[in-house]
C-alpha cells in the first residue's frame, strides 16, 4: 500500500509541474497481449496465453526536442497455461493442465522519444520508442478447481512491478501502433505447496491508440 501511495504522489507532482512546459494529449487504447509466467524452477510445463488490454494513456511531449512521458491506466489480462498434473504433488489434488488468468490494473510511467524533425514528414508518419516501469494491481484471478475441498494451488501477490520497452509509429498525428515487451521484476504468483516456487510475468503486447 505504501508503494502505491508513493506512486500516486509522484504522479501528482509530475501532473503539476510538466504541463506548463509540455504538450499534453490523451487517447483510448486497445491491445492484444501474449503472456507467460517465468517460474524459478521448471518443475512443470508452462505455456503462453492470449489476453486483452484496454484503457487510456496520456502523452506529454516537450516541443522541439522529441522527448516526453506517457502515463496510463489500463486493464490488463495476463497469465499462463500450467500443467500441474504432470507432477504428482499436484496431481493427487486433482489438478491438471490449467489456464491461470489474472486481471490487473496497470499504471505505466514511460520515457518516450519521438522523431519530430523530418522536414514535415512527421505530420504523416513519426516513429517512436519508449520504456520505463509499469505498476500493476491485481484485482481478480481465475479459480483453479481440483478435488472437493482442495484450495487454489496458487497464492497471488497484491501487485507487481515490471519494466517495459517498446516502439512503434504514429500516423497523421492521431493514430499510434506499438509493440512492447514487459519483464516482471517482482513475483506475481506462488505455489501453496512449495513456498519458494514463485513466478514473474513476461508479456508481449500490440496496441493501437487514437489521440485527441
Amino acid at each position: 500500500m505504501k508503494r502505491f501511495r508513493a506512486l500516486l504522489l509522484i504522479l501528482a507532482v509530475i501532473a503539476a509541474i510538466l504541463p506548463a512546459a509540455a504538450q499534453f494529449r490523451y487517447a483510448p487504447v486497445v491491445g492484444v497481449a501474449i503472456s507467460d509466467l517465468k517460474f524459478k524452477q521448471d518443475l512443470f510445463p508452462v505455456g503462453k496465453t492470449v489476453g486483452a488490454q484496454v484503457g487510456v494513456i496520456g502523452e506529454m511531449m516537450f516541443p522541439g526536442i522529441g522527448f516526453g512521458l506517457d502515463l496510463g491506466l489500463l486493464y490488463n489480462q495476463m497469465g499462463a497455461k500450467t500443467d500441474l498434473g504432470s507432477r504428482e504433488i499436484w496431481q493427487v489434488d486433482g489438478f491438471g493442465d490449467e489456464r491461470l488468468t489474472l486481471h490487473t490494473i496497470q499504471i505505466p510511467i514511460h520515457l518516450r522519444f519521438k522523431w519530430t524533425r523530418m522536414n514535415g514528414f512527421e505530420e504523416y508518419f513519426a516513429p517512436f520508442v519508449y520504456g520505463g516501469p509499469d505498476f500493476g494491481i491485481n484485482v481478480a484471478h481465475s479459480k483453479i478447481k481440483g478435488n472437493p475441498g482442495v484450495s487454489n494451488p496458487y497464492k497471488f501477490a497484491g501487485g507487481d512491478l515490471g519494466v517495459t520497452a517498446g516502439g512503434g509509429f504514429e500516423l497523421y498525428k492521431r493514430w499510434q501502433v506499438s509493440l512492447q515487451y514487459t519483464w516482471g521484476m517482482t513475483y506475481l504468483v506462488k505455489t501453496r505447496k512449495l513456498d519458494n516456487l514463485s513466478a514473474r510475468n513476461r508479456q508481449w503486447a500490440v496496441r493501437v491508440s487514437y489521440f485527441f
